[in-house]
């Protein structure tokens, strides 16, 4: 099933992707997070919204589509160099601060205001980066709470399935030290969506992702290529913390990235970036100036860079 986030009639409402048309779900479940909180499980969820009866139905083409998960109570938790690919294009790159290879995932998080919809301009700022970069990802959604969970029963903590665009500001990412905190958390840079699909609707490991910049496939990879697979990205991330429904997990970019190309390339004003995943949709997204330095009086750092 796919689930959506939509605004109808003036009002945020969930849905399901039936062929053509979005079968709008009563206001009373709340938002995406109360219904997968109220489930926990994707088989759960799917069953009580089978059992609603006839439900009201719109077209999908038109929609205006929200980020699937709009209410966060943490930030998005994310995984650095999970494609080997990826952390090999980087070497000699990282401007000084470069590491060995990774012996288990790297770790990092994001603050929510990044989170856009799968449609929406991307907010950009010279002053803010002068380096806009794109990372086509696979982001999984928390279904069922859990901590310290064993690899084997990872899987069965994942609601659901979307894309991601974790925007990057390559120059932000080095001036803080080599942490990725500030260089990925500008408000409104991080499209989601479109759908929250199920597991059950996914060959998991014969995803494909893929970025396209301007109309020219920038990035293309398998999520079975994954340095970590998902279940040991889950059981990882869980050891000794808890993971709640409703958690969002970016699970990191394969090779392609802007930074690492020769010559560099940098996203720009008017840009079209589109992220595409087999059987989850596709993220279009422009790059819309935007005054996110406001009376800073930090450099700007199309002026340092």
């Amino acid at each position: 099933m796919r689930f959506v986030s939509l605004v109808y009639d003036g009002i945020d409402r969930v849905g399901v992707i039936e062929d053509a048309e979005v079968l709008l779900l009563p206001t009373k479940i709340g938002d995406l997070v109360d219904l997968i909180a109220a489930g926990e499980t994707p088989a759960k969820a799917v069953a009580a919204v089978r059992g609603m009866g006839r439900l009201p139905r719109v077209p999908l083409e038109g929609a205006r589509l929200l980020a699937p998960i709009r209410r966060y109570r943490r930030d998005v938790l994310c995984i650095g160099w999970n494609y080997w690919d990826h952390f090999e294009e980087g070497r000699g790159k990282r401007e000084g601060q470069e590491v060995d290879k990774p012996k288990a995932p790297t770790f990092f998080t994001k603050s929510p205001d990044t989170v856009i919809g799968p449609n929406d301009d991307i907010a950009f700022d010279t002053r803010i980066s002068a380096k806009w970069d794109y990372e086509a990802e696979l982001a999984l959604v928390i279904g069922k709470p859990g901590r310290s969970i064993p690899t084997s029963r990872a899987l069965d903590h994942v609601f659901g399935y979307c894309l991601a665009n974790d925007v990057s500001q390559r120059d932000l990412q080095r001036r803080h030290g080599g942490q990725w905190l500030k260089g990925k958390s500008i408000d409104g840079t991080m499209p989601i969506g479109p759908y929250l699909v199920t597991p059950d609707e996914l060959d998991l490991p014969n995803i494909r992702l893929e970025s396209v910049l301007n109309g020219e496939v920038m990035q293309s990879a398998l999520v079975k290529q994954m340095a970590f697979p998902i279940a040991e990205l889950i059981a990882e991330l869980s050891f000794g913390m808890t993971l709640h429904p409703g958690d969002v997990i970016l699970t990191g970019t394969p090779a392609g990235v802007g930074n690492a190309r020769e010559p560099q390339v940098f996203m720009q004003a008017g840009d079209e970036i589109v992220v595409r995943g087999s059987g989850l949709g596709e993220l279009r997204n422009r790059l819309v100036v935007h005054d996110l330095y406001g009376l800073s009086d930090i450099p700007a750092m199309d002026a340092v860079s």
